[in-house]
């Protein structure tokens, strides 16, 4: 199929391109960067330069209309939050190409922090305890340590803060100011001691189609994981496809939970009403951008086999970002380039799934450009994950402008 990416700035189109290249489909890639992740890619067969979502949805949806008009297109992919404006804009995009959205009503619940924590409530689905503040000083008062603060609007933890002491709250508090977050509620949430786990699947109309889910082994920078392990999605089938058959999802949703130490009941604390970094259940034998596909085309898959649990997957991108993070050393960056290029400790028998060069070389310019940038400054670390927030992500602006566009066929 000819398949139009809707940005190509992020880990989960980088490892979308890889699985949709392996399919053998002609891929175009659209991003306001020129040097976004996904233009390294030997399967991108043209990239199309946008305007940004978050500083102009309207000239961005003016743009992806007049890609697909003519039908040049047979599926559009909304891989990241480019998903809210095109649900807004269904009736103009559905004449010309295929594409699997819910209302736009059931993505801005997904989406917003605040409305999936009421879902969870509504649904009696586990959630940590979860306390709604409108605030500083209601914030100053939560004396109950660890917290986790999150703003109701929030990408790739961004507007997530971990606060374990007063300190870190007086920084949390200044992180939400500065993002004007105490114009929205601020979730102040239990800390649940356990592994981070996350699933991600496919609906058709609210009917579950597919699953995968994996476990975070390492972490590495902005929140996201270094090594992954896939395991069994039986633990929380039932409640992802009581969440799908809620909103009557028609697409791609995955969710974050927490399985709780003390009695291994699996929390839900973040949705993504999208996929995220698809390549560890292919790895897994699941093809679930492949699913995502067939049902953007109107094919409703009636079974689908599951994922294998154990398949151990990395980003090395992720893994040097992660260590440099914590040590901050030249030494240390050049032995975890040694351990990924020997497969040595914890990268033993685990794949590639974000950079993977033997079967596309020119995935090779992220992890390097990564390793030199590092070992020139190791402090560096902080600042690069910061350019995967970029203007390709909605704002709480953006949104707004979103939920008021009037946008006719």
């Amino acid at each position: 199929m000819r398949v139009l990416l809707s940005e190509g700035a992020s880990t989960s189109a980088r490892e979308a391109i890889t699985a949709l290249g392996l399919a053998g489909h002609h891929i175009e890639v659209c991003d306001p960067d020129p040097h976004c992740l996904g233009r390294f890619s030997r399967f991108v067969h043209k990239f199309h330069g946008c305007p940004p979502l978050g500083a102009d949805p309207r000239g961005y949806l003016d743009f992806i209309i007049e890609r697909i008009s003519g039908e040049r297109f047979d599926v559009l992919l909304p891989i990241h939050e480019q998903g809210l404006l095109f649900a807004k804009a269904r009736e103009r995009i559905v004449p010309h190409v295929a594409v699997a959205l819910p209302s736009f009503e059931s993505y801005e619940r997904a989406h917003s922090k605040l409305g999936f924590t009421r879902m969870l409530a509504g649904l009696g689905l586990p959630q940590p305890m979860t306390l709604l503040v409108t605030s500083a000083h209601e914030l100053g008062e939560t004396r109950r340590l660890p917290v986790v603060l999150k703003t109701a609007i929030g990408t790739a933890s961004r507007g997530t803060w971990v606060v374990t002491d007063d300190r870190q709250m007086q920084q949390a508090v200044a992180g939400i100011e500065a993002i004007n977050g105490f114009e929205q509620t601020v979730l102040v949430q239990e800390f649940i001691d356990g592994p981070l786990e996350h699933a991600q699947a496919v609906f058709a109309d609210g009917q579950l189609v597919a699953c995968h889910a994996f476990r975070q082994i390492a972490r590495g920078a902005g929140g996201g994981s270094s090594i992954k392990e896939s395991v069994s999605d039986r633990p929380v089938r039932a409640a992802i496809a009581r969440i799908g058959e809620y909103l009557h999802w028609h697409g791609a949703l995955s969710l974050d939970y927490i399985v709780k130490a003390s009695t291994g009941t699996p929390h839900f604390i973040d949705c993504n009403p999208r996929l995220v970094e698809p390549m560890s259940a292919l790895l897994a034998g699941l093809d679930l951008v492949g699913l995502l596909l067939r049902v953007s085309r109107g094919d409703r898959p009636v079974s689908s086999p599951e994922s294998r649990a154990g398949v151990r997957t990395h980003l090395a991108v992720q893994a040097l970002l992660g260590t440099a993070l914590r040590e901050q050393t030249r030494r240390s960056v050049l032995r975890e380039c040694w351990r990924l290029i020997r497969k040595r400790g914890p990268y033993a028998g685990s794949w590639e799934e974000l950079t993977p060069v033997r079967m596309d070389w020119r995935s090779a310019v992220a992890p390097t450009v990564t390793a030199l940038w590092l070992l020139a400054t190791p402090a560096v670390a902080h600042e690069l994950p910061r350019k995967g927030w970029g203007s390709h992500l909605l704002t709480p602006d953006t949104i707004r402008s979103i939920r008021t566009m009037n946008i006719a066929p």
